[in-house]
This record gives C-alpha cells, structure tokens and sequence, in this order.
C-alpha cells in the first residue's frame, strides 16, 4: 500500500500525517480516539476508501504516535473526582487543540475541504471540525462517540474505565506488557467471540509497539484523557453542524453508550443512523461490511 508520510505543524505542535493518495482523488480525514496510532485504523477501511476512488489521510493525535509529546503527568483519578463533582479540570492542551492539528493537515496539503470520519474521542475532534470549520466539510461520519462528556450514565463500563485508568497511570511499558493489555483490551471492546491470540495480532502489536520504541510516551495517554474529561459538552456545536452526517454505534458498546449517538442524531439536522446488534466499539472487517455500502452512497452525498 502506497502512502507518503510527513509533518504538518500548529503553534510548534509537530502532527505526523500518512497520505495514501493519489492527489486527484476526494480527500478523506479520518480522526482517531484516545491513544490511538494511525496505525490502528483498519487496514480493511483504508482499503475501501482507496478502491472506492478516495484519498485516506490518517494522523497521530497529538501525545499519540509520531507526533509531539507533551510534558505534564496528570492525575486521572482525582479528575474523575473533579469531573464527577463538577469541578473545573486544567489540561495541557484541548479538544478544539486537536481540531486545530487536523486543519493544519489539509492546510499543509492544500486541501480545501474533505469528508471527515472520526471515531470515538476522535469523533468528538472532528464534531468540533465540523462546527467550527463548515466550509473544510465536505460529509461527516461519526463512529461510537458521544457530544457530552462520557459520564456514569453514557460512557464506559467500570471494567472498560478501570482499564483506562490502569493505562493512564503506567509509563514506558514492555513489549509484552503492551501485548497483554491489548489481548484484555480488544477482547472487552472488540467484537465478541473473535480469536485474538494470533501470529497476525501478535505481529501488529510488535510493529506497532516498534514505531514508537525510540518515543518516551510518558503520559500521553493519561493527557489526551484528561483533555476529555476537561471539554465542556458540545450540545451547541453538534447542533450547528451542516454537513450531511453518517452516525454509526455499535448496540453493545462498553465505552461510549449507544444512547450518545441517539441523541446526536436529533441534535445534527442532517443526520442517519445506524445502529449495529453486534458491534462494541471497534470497526473489524464483519462490522465494516454491514455498513460499508451506506457509507459509500454518503460519501457520494
């Protein structure tokens, strides 16, 4: 698979972009969640994007993969204690930060507008790209992710939150230590009954676990979360959104309950719905092809 790879830059933010082309074709955004690498978007979704004649541009968040790493080490739990009694939380950085970083791709691309499709706490970035820079949208699909802060009563399940916790607190993990809370993590958000313990997921978790052997990771993680949990809900904004919108959640999400994209599919005026019985939170090849030939009449819209 072809792909150029770069730096674009925000205010001395570096964000390690991957182009896969060609440069004629429509341009896709794809913005992902917490902790996440470029490299864990789905192969099988680059590919359909790339055979339906679209132009994937993936990115590492800020704190995340390539990009730039921030300093500070948060204190997750006592701002689940802040956040739970209302209580104002400092983070290094924001939501609308991260926005930010996304437009500066397509500006260093000289891309004018795009299809956005952004999952989890990148669904919640690209809400924000979309309110905040209507005339960069061309469409909007938005996956498992939610316009409020998650909370008890929408967001992850106590052994999803335990986990992310237990994350958010560890720094510069083993490779095998890396490989185990992937097994135990894909296994609680992924699709139920899949056979993780495989030569294949083994050699992406070391290929991924190598890309960023030589980056201190610090608390990126733990940062990224606590930019979260620091966002005001964005009621408003989803409100405001213009552009034709593809809301999709699994039925059995242990992160992001589905009732967040109930909701947000009355909020965003243009806006479908799909809801899938056997999807968690994750896009594997079975979820994509339940949804893949409505995505592709959206993104013609």
């Amino acid at each position: 698979m072809a792909y150029q790879e770069g730096y674009s830059e925000n205010n001395g933010i570096k964000i390690f972009y991957r182009d896969y082309g060609p440069k004629d074709a429509t341009p896709v955004l794809l913005v992902h969640g917490l902790g996440a690498q470029l490299v864990h978007w789905p192969e099988h979704l680059i590919d359909f994007l790339i055979e339906n004649n679209y132009r994937p541009i993936t990115f590492d968040n800020r704190d995340s993969g390539l990009s730039t790493r921030f300093k500070k080490k948060p204190s997750i739990v006592l701002g689940y204690l802040r956040y739970f009694f209302r209580l104002p939380i400092k983070s290094e950085y924001t939501l609308n930060d991260m926005a930010r970083d996304g437009i500066n791709i397509l500006d260093h691309l000289n891309i004018n507008q795009a299809h956005i499709i952004g999952t989890s706490m990148g669904g919640m970035i690209s809400q924000i790209i979309c309110a905040k820079y209507p005339q960069r949208v061309k469409t909007f699909t938005l996956i498992a992710s939610t316009a409020s802060v998650p909370g008890p009563l929408n967001g992850a399940t106590k052994e999803v939150r335990d986990m992310m916790v237990s994350r958010s607190q560890t720094t510069d993990p083993t490779m095998d230590e890396v490989y185990q809370r992937e097994l135990k993590w894909v296994g609680l958000i992924g699709m139920e009954g899949k056979e993780l313990d495989t030569p294949k997921f083994r050699e992406d978790t070391i290929n991924n676990f190598n890309r960023i052997k030589d980056v201190k990771d610090g608390f990126g993680y733990a940062r990224q979360l606590t930019a979260i949990l620091s966002s005001k809900n964005r009621i408003k904004k989803v409100k405001s959104i213009k552009a034709k919108t593809l809301l999709i959640h699994g039925e059995q999400d242990p992160v992001l309950n589905v009732k967040n994209s109930y909701l947000m599919n009355e909020l965003i005026p243009d806006s479908d719905l799909i809801v899938i019985p056997n999807m968690r939170h994750l896009i594997e090849e079975e979820i994509l092809d339940q949804f893949k030939d409505k995505l592709k009449i959206h993104l013609k819209t």
